[in-house]
């Protein structure tokens, strides 16, 4: 059997919540992605052209540096991604972390939690910069799911 981590980025709460629940769900171990300086909610402001979330999301270069590294990546194959969807696709921590490790040969399994947007390219857009894995869009939630519907998602990947 494949060891599972389910890694996410949380801003406000939701994707954490979904990330916990999944985990269970799946059996897979747990790794939040924190950056090293928290956002506040002035910098997760999108209607502020000049907030941080902006700022870094017009910019296909940044790269907002993470807290600390998981040094158990390399155990697992499988590894679930979750993060909200900022501006149509994944924020741009999201880009820090794949480039953070070789990911050759493991399949990474985006999830996310949005009011609206969906996954729409992003596995292409991610694919791009960490070509040795095997991305694949997964599922958007925005509401709460069961246990069951979780682990019947997971299982059918």
């Amino acid at each position: 059997m494949d060891k599972k981590l389910v890694a996410y980025f949380s801003a406000s709460g939701v994707t954490r919540g979904v990330a916990e629940a999944l985990a269970e769900a799946a059996g897979a171990d747990l790794y939040e992605i924190k950056p090293e300086i928290p956002y506040t909610a002035a910098d997760l402001n999108w209607n502020d052209r000049k907030s941080r979330s902006t700022l870094e999301m017009r910019d296909p270069d940044s790269r907002p540096k993470i807290l600390e590294k998981y040094d158990k990546i390399n155990e697992y194959s499988v590894i679930f991604l979750g993060f909200p969807i900022w501006w149509y696709t994944a924020p741009a921590i999201i880009k820090t972390f794949l480039e953070s490790y070789d990911l050759s040969g493991k399949k990474i399994i985006l999830f996310a939690t949005s009011g609206g947007s969906g996954l729409g390219k992003t596995d292409k857009e991610l694919q791009a910069i960490c070509p040795g894995a095997y991305i694949q869009n997964g599922r958007m939630f925005s509401g709460k799911l069961s246990q069951k519907e979780l682990l019947d998602w997971a299982d059918s990947i």
